[in-house]
This record gives structure tokens, sequence and C-alpha cells, in this order.
């Protein structure tokens, strides 16, 4: 009989810190001590800060210790495991355990701070066990609409639940699958766009290697409610680990009869195959995508028709992101009315953010729509790091809006951004504090842009490098006359002809920017930085290598 469960934090940092060799300590101390039949052993995915990491959380009490040496396992088997006691000398420091432990879900489902949807069971089962995913009311959903619901009202219930698209757009999911399923094709497809190259956003690859089975089910159940039998993943290639655990819950779900041919002998067949992306931040685009899925040269398509139309092979298809096919199967299972219950009534249920920058605690958070900036700074990022006054936070990634302090206490959901002149995006919240210097975090955003730009279309490929060339020379104090005018009249050329969302959004913090901060730009075309960050009249490769966007937000 099990009488205690150890979960070792299994994330590929853990992992290159050396949580395998615990892991592996930890079983042969066990069986050393004749435990191996009382205790088991697994990985869950990560859920708390990376400077506790790797930890082991043991159950039923919850007890976390971190970060652990493989030498420190002796000790805690033997005080916790086989002893009885709390191996005090290996607990995680108290700043640090409770703000991992207000990331956890209790065993009971009770929640520290947070009502978790999509993450409910990260963190407290083994990604790798389907027997673990199905006993937390795992493929219950797509149970009950085989059971008791015809495609129709699978589909209506997505529609009624409200539920937007989490990759950033904020589109209906049910109006898309509408779409779909409203067109008269024999094949249609869902595609799960785990292309997640956003800049700061981690969101969708600690799904999928927490509870990969929650997306597999999303997308059976996407699959039932549009007449699709066929379904692809199409995942940053950079993400071994999620897609490892990926296919081995396909082989699992597949042994079981949760997916492949007659699914729970239902009549309904569903099929999930998996394609590693090459690196193009282009393909997060959605036709791009599936150029790229087809074997082509990923670059946007024009549209007209829409995927929806003619996708995959030319076939209607749903594209959707992994954070909202995660959603889907909760949806299904307990209903629309627990679901509204979540969130605002404009955009219902949950958001998972990334939270990153200047704030004492980073890491993955999953709270109701609506909430507030200030409220995710000061209860769950522990505050502005060394009480640093709070400069600008950027939301959605590289392509996301800078947000100033005036919108600290503006609700955070789709529309009501929108209003403020604002996008939620994909969920990256990257917040500043007062010594980062706005213009440099605008060149390093526009660097990246220049560098990923897909070339297919001008106005990306030629007015991106443009806005570098005006922001680098704010940084060296070096700005022509009529750079800033420029800079603001090539944003919005961007944004108004562009081909495709990726290069209409690469101009968005420039502008947002401007509208909060024009005085800094102003500044820097003077000949100063009031942070001392940029190196006026100095070399410009050297130190951008120093400010570098993605190394400050990791």
């Amino acid at each position: 009989m099990i009488r205690a469960h150890v979960m070792v934090s299994g994330d590929p940092l853990s992992l290159t810190r050396g949580a395998e060799a615990i892991k592996l300590a930890l079983e042969a101390e066990l069986a050393f001590h004749g435990l191996e039949d009382e205790v088991h052993v697994s990985y869950i995915g990560q859920t708390g800060r990376r400077d506790v990491l790797p930890f082991v959380i043991v159950y039923p009490e919850g007890t976390l210790y971190g970060p652990l040496r493989v030498e420190d396992v002796p000790f805690l088997v033997e005080e916790h495991l086989y002893k009885g006691r709390v191996a005090e000398t290996l607990l995680a420091p108290p700043d640090v355990l409770s703000g991992v432990i207000a990331r956890l879900p209790r065993r009971e489902g009770i929640l520290y701070g947070q009502q978790r949807v999509v993450l409910r069971r990260a963190g407290i089962i083994d990604p790798k066990s389907i027997e673990e995913y199905i006993a937390y009311d795992g493929y219950f959903g797509l149970a009950k609409a085989l059971a008791e619901l015809t495609p129709a009202q699978v589909l209506q219930t997505v529609k009624d639940s409200g539920l937007q698209g989490r990759g950033g757009a904020g589109f209906p999911t049910g109006m898309k699958w509408q779409f779909v399923a409203n067109q008269a094709a024999d094949t249609r497809y869902i595609v799960c766009n785990a292309d997640e190259s956003e800049p700061g956003t981690f969101k969708d690859r600690l799904i999928l290697e927490g509870d990969p089975h929650a997306v597999l089910e999303g997308m059976a159940l996407a699959g039932y409610a549009v007449g699709a039998h066929e379904g692809w993943i199409y995942i940053r290639g950079e993400y071994t680990l999620a897609k490892e655990r990926l296919e081995h819950a396909i082989k699992q779900a597949e042994a079981l009869g949760m997916l492949g041919d007659n699914i729970m002998e239902s009549g309904f067949s569903f099929h999930i195959h998996i394609h590693a992306g090459a690196g193009a931040y282009v393909c997060g685009e959605e036709t791009a995508l599936l150029e790229s899925l087809e074997g082509k040269r990923g670059i946007p398509r024009i549209r007209p028709p829409y995927p929806t139309v003619s996708g995959y092979h030319g076939m209607p298809t749903v594209v959707n992101n992994v954070e909202t096919l995660a959603n889907v199967p909760a949806i299904i299972r307990e209903g629309v009315t627990w679901y509204r219950a979540l969130g605002t009534e404009k955009s219902p249920g949950t958001k998972v953010y990334t939270m990153l920058g200047d704030v004492n605690i980073t890491g993955l958070i999953e709270v109701p729509m609506g909430i507030t900036l200030r409220e995710v700074i000061e209860i769950y990022g522990g505050g502005m790091k060394d009480g640093k006054a709070f400069k600008c936070a950027q939301t959605g990634g590289a392509a996301g809006s800078i947000i100033a302090p005036a919108l600290l206490d503006t609700p955070m959901d789709f529309a009501t951004m929108q209003q403020n002149g604002a996008a939620l995006g994909s969920g990256a919240l990257l917040v500043c504090g007062a010594d980062k210097c706005i213009v440099d975090l605008a060149y390093v955003l526009m660097r990246f842009f220049a560098t990923e730009s897909c070339g297919k279309c001008v106005p990306c490929r030629i007015g991106t490098l443009r806005m570098m060339e005006c922001l680098e020379r704010l940084r060296q104090g070096r700005a022509l006359p009529g750079d800033l005018e420029d800079l603001e009249r090539t944003a919005h050329q961007v944004i108004q002809t562009s081909f495709c969302g990726l290069g209409q959004g690469a101009p968005v913090s420039i502008l947002t920017a401007l509208r909060h901060f024009r005085e800094e730009f102003e500044a820097h075309a003077a000949g100063t930085c009031s942070t001392g960050v940029c190196p006026m009249a100095g070399p410009v490769e050297t130190v951008a290598a120093q400010h570098d966007y993605i190394s400050f937000m990791r």
C-alpha cells in the first residue's frame, strides 16, 4: 500500500541541475530501507521559483525541500520517510516556501490564492501517468461528450462558455469551431499551435510538460464537435521534453482507448500526430504554421480564405493555442455556469501568465480574468524586487503593449485592455523597475523583430530594420533630426501595411512606449539617458548584448 508520494521537479531546468540523479538516488535509498512498496516517486512539472530547483515535495504532508543535491537524499529519506520527521535542514527557505506553495493546488483541490482550471493538475500528478490524470477527472469530459452530448451540443457549450483564444487575439473559440463545422467538407482537421516563440512566454511549455493529457483531451473534444478525425500538434522544436511527454501520452491514450479508433466504443475516432518546428518565429502565425506543417517554407498565406475554410491541405481547420484547448475538458465536464462564474462577464475563465523581470517571485500563475496588474505584482510576484518603484510592464511578449503606472489598477481582460489602448496578448508579463530604460527596452525588442521577420513583405522586412536603426541612434545619443517622428510614422505604416499579424504586432511596444514615455525618448534625442543604461555615444553591439531582452527576462 502506498503511504507517501514523493514528487521531483522534472522541468528542463531541474533536469539540468541534477533532478534525474536525485530521483534515482531516492529510489535507491527507499529500496535500501525497504520502502519501495510504500513510497511512490515520480516527476512533476515546474510549479514555482527557479531558485528553489530542483525540489522535492512529499505528500500527503505537502512538505517542500529544495534546492536539493544528490548527497542530501539519504538524510531526507531516513528522516522523513523512514523515521517520520521533517528534515528541517533541507526545507526550502520560508520566503521561497510561501512563493512556491502559493502556486500549488492541494491534493483536495483547494487552491492557495489561485483559481486553477488549466493548471489544476500541474504539480500534483505525474505527467507520464495516464492513470493519475484519470484519477483527477481526466477524460471525464470526453466520456461525457461521447455518451451524453451530440457534436452540436458540445460546440454550443463551448460557445456559451465564452471561451476566448488564449494565444493572444482573444477570438471566440466556439465561433471558430462553428465556422469549421459549417463547411461542406468530408475532411476537417484540428491543429494545436504549440509553437511558443514569443520571448518571455513559456506557459504552453509548462502546460504540456505538466499535464499533456489535458491538451489531448481538448483536441479530441474539438474534433468531436466539428467532425474532425485527425489532429496535429505543431510544437516548437526546442521543446524536447514537452514533445517526449506528448508522444508518451498519445501512446498511453491509444492503449486505453481514449484516442485512436472507436474511442470508448462510441464510434468516434480521432488520431493525433506531432510535428516539430524548425525555430521560425513567424510560424506562430497560424497560416505560416500550416505552410510549415505541409512541408513548405513557413511564411503567411493570403487571407481570405481563412484556415476555418481552407486550412491544412485546403481543408477546414481549427487552429487553437495550447492553453485554449486545455480549458475545454473542464468546460464540458463542469458546465457553462461553473466556467462563467470565473473571470469577467465579457472574458470568462482564467488566464495563465508567465511573470518575469523585477518582481521577487517569477514563474507561472493562473488567475481569474479581470485581475489587476497591481494585484498580480503584489500578491503573486511578492512585490517589486529590492523595493524598486514600478515603471512599466509589458504584456504579451515582444509584440505586447507597454503598460504605464496609470494602468496598474485596470482589470486585465481582453475587452478592458483593448478599451485602454493595450493588449493582453499571450500572457507574458515583463515587469520593469525604475532603473530600466524604456528606449533600451524598445531597441532590443525591435532588434528581435528585425532578426525574426520572415521577409515576405516589405513593410515588415524593411520597416522593422528602420525602426531598429532609429532606436539604435537614440540609445547612442546620436539621434538625427526627425528620428522620433520617423520612428512613430514608420511604426504606424508597418501596422497598417504588414502582410500578417506578427508584422502588424511588431510596432505595438514602440507606439505604447511613445504614448506613455515620450519625454524619455525626447531626452535620448537630446543626448541624455536618465537611467544611465544606454551607451550614449558608445559602441552598440557590446552594450546591446549586456541588455539583451531575452537574457534580461530569463
